[in-house]
């Protein structure tokens, strides 16, 4: 064998032995989500962009079913030391992640940690404020925030005689709609709703400038109690149990299932979160937007309060992992990818400039209804009923109202008996979580 080629299969194997070393060297940062259908687009095609705009870090999307069980999902890792780099947990979960001392990062000192100054007045004040500790430092990065807005099929409305440019804007306005659209024969089913705890009782609390619980709904301390059976509440709730006699309301499930009973027809008007537009606007329904309803009165309505989910980081990672997380909140906050993610989701922009952003460049005139959920936001400044539920353990007492609610419909319970039973089961409940 000449000189020549030993030399030049020596550089052959060192070239490959640099191309394997550089592939080992990547990090890999495991993201587990709850985003299906449309929304799985999104993360999927955010991760490949970060992973094609730099060589040293890859983000792995794990979906991991609904929000409750991708938290507890999660939690399950925590404890068997195999906790992924990101987490996403929804609104309800917030409380049971800030209790868990030591087994998180906050996302402030994450991005610290990277290199970038975390500056919260670069971010929607109602979002930040709700995924912060009470001397401001943000504990999650507010990755796709929401506000439950109201939908409507214009096709069903112009059948039913309603006006398709002019949806109603108050719950009696609502039932009254709903009940039209059914005896039209537009469809068998009027009014739908997911999420009825965080939608018809943490948000109707919020926008009605109604008290969900005492110690401002949680976020004054952990010591609570419940007030989601006041009179409005069991107006509203019976309001709702009785339009379900005659399939007027159809109950759809616990988180998000109704959307499909809105997407396919066979409900004219659904309650839903901002963030559920993406499937609607799959669907290639005639839909149309409008606001939270609301019951008038002084004050009302007031504003409502954020859902969706938070990016969390777990506690005892590696410094390079950390370093990725931050370049990867850092690639999440830039205002292009924000605005797009906004304008494609139906989420709401994290960023004031991505805000700024879509409005300049005339995205709301085109597109009527989208500044909807931020204006609930951000149209009038929180009062100690507004300003969101922050329980220790949320994800369980919603689950006791849904039992409840569930009874409810099944016209095994009216709504007063529905609702003094979950507020007493869920105040013993909290009582457990506190002491433990």
């Amino acid at each position: 064998m000449s000189i020549r080629t030993i030399l030049a299969s020596t550089a052959a194997v060192a070239l490959s032995f640099g191309a394997a070393s550089h592939a080992f060297a990547l990090t890999e940062l495991q993201w587990w989500h709850a985003m299906s259908g449309a929304n799985n687009e999104a993360v999927e095609q955010i991760s490949k962009e970060f992973n094609a705009s730099q060589n040293d870090y890859k983000i792995v999307p794990v979906f991991k079913g609904s929000y409750p069980e991708t938290l507890n999902a999660g939690i399950a890792a925590f404890r068997a030391k195999q906790a992924p780099a990101i987490l996403q947990v929804f609104d309800a979960g917030s409380g049971v992640m800030m209790g868990a001392e030591g087994a998180i990062m906050p996302a402030a000192e994450v991005l610290e940690q990277g290199g970038y100054k975390f500056d919260k007045s670069e971010y929607l004040p109602g979002i930040v404020a709700y995924y912060s500790k009470p001397d401001g430092t943000m504990l999650s990065f507010p990755y796709n925030s929401s506000s439950p807005i109201l939908y409507y099929n214009k096709d069903m409305f112009k059948k039913a005689g309603l006006d398709p440019e002019n949806p109603p804007k108050t719950w009696p306005d609502v039932f009254e709609a709903a009940k039209k659209i059914k005896a039209s024969g537009a469809s068998s089913c009027g009014f739908t709703s997911t999420w009825l705890t965080w939608i018809q009782t943490e948000n109707f609390a919020a926008w009605n400038n109604l008290s969900y619980g005492s110690n401002e709904n949680g976020l004054g301390g952990t010591d609570v109690t419940l007030a989601f059976n006041s009179p409005l509440f069991v107006q509203h709730f019976q309001a709702i149990a009785d339009l379900a006699k005659d399939g007027t309301f159809r109950y759809g499930g616990r988180t998000s299932e109704a959307k499909q009973l809105f997407t396919s027809g066979e409900c004219g008007i659904m309650t839903e979160s901002s963030g559920g537009l993406g499937d609607i606007v799959k669907s290639g329904m005639n839909y149309g937007i409008g606001q939270l309803p609301y019951y008038e009165g002084e004050g009302r309505p007031q504003n409502t309060i954020p859902g969706g989910a938070s990016l969390w980081v777990f506690a005892g990672k590696s410094g390079a992992e950390y370093k990725g997380i931050a370049e990867f909140f850092h690639f999440l906050s830039q205002t292009k990818i924000q605005a797009r993610l906004h304008q494609v989701s139906g989420y709401m922009p994290v960023t004031m400039a991505a805000y700024e952003e879509t409005k300049t460049s005339g995205f709301y005139d085109r597109n009527p209804g989208r500044q909807t959920p931020i204006l609930q936001m951000m149209g009038k400044a929180p009062t100690e009923n507004s300003k969101g539920v922050r329980l220790p353990n949320l994800p369980q007492v919603r689950d006791i109202m849904n039992e409840e609610f569930e009874a409810m419909l099944a016209g095994k319970q009216d709504a007063k008996t529905a609702l003094d039973k979950a507020v007493e089961r869920g105040n013993a409940a909290i009582k457990q979580a506190v002491s433990q």
